[in-house]
């Protein structure tokens, strides 16, 4: 591939597949990243073409920073985001589809095996109200498999945060507790003022 055309370019910045050769006429990328030859990635806003040392600290990208304290920074290697020879990755996401199919990429398609999990999330997915089963539309992206002994079954995920008859029990529970434990250490404070103030008076 020709990576001329990249040459001079930033991150996020759009880029004609025309120039790469013909079975990319009509595409047009957009650069995501990348890495040189040592693994040092990109990183977005830093404006040169070479690697500097930066002051980084934890979820920054660029350093993860696992077994790190709270605020503490560390100084790490990272290219710029403008595109030079040095990089031996370089990371694009098609933005406008050519001409061509490319093998692999966009002749075929891909369904989204995984849908949301959450409650509130499936109801505006699929536009329902408070009223409305959210079970049945798990079944939309339940997946059929044959299991290990070689029989055929079928896998939807676990519905997080629904609200049924059962977790509000649970809750009224939760909160009958608490009142319980509140009533309790209050009428055992009263006790202990009334054995203190009998000790006083004596």
């Amino acid at each position: 591939m020709c990576r001329r055309a990249f040459y001079d370019k930033r991150i996020s910045q759009e880029v004609s597949g025309d120039a790469l050769g013909d079975e990319f006429k009509g595409y047009v990328f957009k650069i995501m990243g990348g890495c040189d030859k040592q693994g040092f990635p990109m990183k977005q806003g830093v404006l040169t073409p070479g690697r500097v040392r930066l002051l980084l600290y934890r979820g920054t990208p660029c350093f993860r920073g696992h077994g790190r304290r709270n605020g503490e920074r560390r100084r790490k290697s990272v290219r710029g985001c403008i595109v030079s020879q040095d990089l031996s990755v370089l990371n694009l996401v098609i933005v406008k589809k050519g001409e061509k199919d490319l093998p692999g990429l966009t002749d075929m398609e891909k369904p989204r095996m995984r849908g949301p999990k959450r409650a509130s999330k499936i109801r505006k997915l699929f536009n329902l109200g408070k009223d409305d089963d959210v079970t049945k539309y798990v079944n939309t992206y339940r997946r059929s498999f044959t299991n290990k002994k070689g029989k055929q079954t079928s896998k939807a995920p676990m519905i997080q945060r629904l609200v049924t008859p059962l977790t509000l029990q649970r809750k009224r529970g939760r909160i009958a507790e608490k009142k319980k434990r509140i009533a309790k250490a209050k009428s055992e404070a009263a006790d202990y003022q009334k054995l203190v103030a009998s000790r006083l008076c004596r």
